[in-house]
């Protein structure tokens, strides 16, 4: 009988070639890199998305097709969905890397079940927790703090969470894609928060979306610097039990200070620790699962920002710190029962290149830092994020959008300096400027 290499966890090191293959649902970068941590563990790899444009399109690691939207099409991405297990040839796990794929997979569980693996249970948890009103209802349930927090639906009730409010003020969208339906022109398009300086600025804010989206969520800002945040990372078995958990500290955000992080170091903080698996474990959830967190610099209370329940751009930390997050999902799912695992201890820096190319110049405009202190962040031990030798089509995208950027960057800085030294020319002072006043007329 064969017997597949054990690595030091006790778990199984690498697949063998009865196992399921995988199907990723989204083709951003999240889904190539959980793509390639389980590619290289001989894994099958396929993905969709509705987008071609992301890289998933282009990478070594898995074949990727075409799907409809299932926001504006449902009946014909589920149909693609059954097509697309039976391209596959044998019934394959299905793991969402996206929130609007978390929802269509919830919403269609009852059908996909006959096509493909995934927990049922699961997903609905991961979709529910999707929604960010239902996180600020949840978790101080549960013992982990939000800050102050609303759902506001119209103008008055977003006034009257204002009357309150200590500035600066957070909007979010209920779901990250919302203000994507917003018109191209819209400053929120796109974005993940709005920050409000003042009453007026928000109030400007929420009548630019409340047309297509006026549910919005209204926050207070968490004080303290970037380097107070937190992301816990983890992976939750079909039965409820805790498989594999870290933590990582962020450095950098972008946009600064309210973002997303672009760079992030191992850490280990057990009260943080302590409290995101009391409330995971409390609602039952099971899979995949990043909360960030804060630790409130007035009070020393760690707060969560929010969650996002599924594989994450920061989730790609968590196999360097020895915790494979889409490893231990993918044996659960299949019945592998494996044995939990704790993270090495080794220290590491996670860096999404794309990000900190933007992030970095904020940071020293600003003066936080200087660049030589950006640059000693990049001292190895490091893993990217988006820069893969082996993964050289993806990786080259990586590094024609960081050059575009900083090369843009360098242009606005020299044409800046241009105009001001031609304004210093044309502005000439005492009698020269004197000189020039023509005499009157005879």
């Amino acid at each position: 009988m064969f017997k597949h290499r054990q690595s030091d966890d006790g778990n199984p090191a690498s697949a063998i070639a009865d196992w399921p293959p995988v199907v990723v649902a989204g083709a951003y970068q999240t889904g190539v890199v959980l793509m390639r941590d389980l590619a290289r563990r001989g894994v099958e790899t396929y993905c969709f998305d509705c987008d071609t444009d992301n890289p998933g399109f282009r990478t070594v690691y898995g074949r990727a097709s075409a799907s409809p939207n299932p926001d504006e099409n449902p009946q014909g991405w589920f149909e693609f969905m059954v097509d697309l297990s039976k391209r596959v040839g044998r019934k394959p796990v299905l793991i969402p890397s996206a929130d609007q794929f978390v929802s269509a997979i919830a919403r269609e569980a009852a059908r996909l079940r006959e096509h493909f693996i995934f927990s049922e249970e699961g997903i609905a948890a991961q979709a529910s927790l999707a929604t960010k009103e239902y996180q600020y209802e949840l978790a101080p349930a549960h013992g982990l703090a939000v800050p102050r927090s609303k759902v506001a639906r119209s103008l008055d009730e977003v006034k009257a969470f204002a009357d309150g409010c200590t500035f600066p003020c957070i909007m979010k969208p209920l779901h990250f894609r919302h203000w994507e339906q917003l018109s191209p022109e819209n400053p929120l398009r796109g974005k993940k928060l709005k920050v409000a300086a003042d009453a007026e600025e928000l109030y400007t804010a929420y009548l630019s979306c409340s047309g297509v989206t006026p549910s919005v969520v209204l926050q207070e800002e968490i004080c303290g610097p970037d380097t107070a945040k937190l992301v816990y990372l983890s992976c939750y078995s079909i039965t409820g039990r805790r498989l594999g958990s870290c933590i990582v500290r962020e450095l950098r955000t972008t946009p600064i200070h309210f973002g997303s992080a672009s760079i992030c170091e191992s850490t280990r903080d057990d009260e943080s620790d302590a409290l995101c698996d009391r409330f995971l474990s409390g609602i039952g959830y099971k899979g995949v699962c990043e909360i960030e967190l804060k630790r409130d610099t007035r009070t020393g209370q760690v707060m969560m920002i929010e969650a996002n329940p599924r594989y994450s751009v920061t989730a790609d930390a968590a196999p360097y710190a020895g915790v494979p997050l889409g490893w231990l999902h993918y044996l659960d799912v299949i019945g592998k029962n494996p044995a939990p695992v704790s993270p090495r201890g080794n220290h590491f820096r996670h860096i999404v290149l794309a990000r900190d190319c933007l992030a970095a110049p904020s940071y020293v405009s600003e003066g936080a830092l200087s660049w030589w202190a950006i640059i000693r962040t990049y001292k190895p031990p490091v893993a990217f994020f988006d820069f893969d030798v082996r993964d050289w089509r993806v990786s080259l995208d990586t590094l024609r959008h960081v050059a575009r950027i900083l090369l843009g960057k360098a242009w606005r800085r020299c044409r800046r300096g241009l105009f001001a030294r031609a304004e210093a020319g044309e502005r000439p002072s005492g009698s020269a400027q004197l000189a020039r006043v023509p005499k009157p007329a005879p």
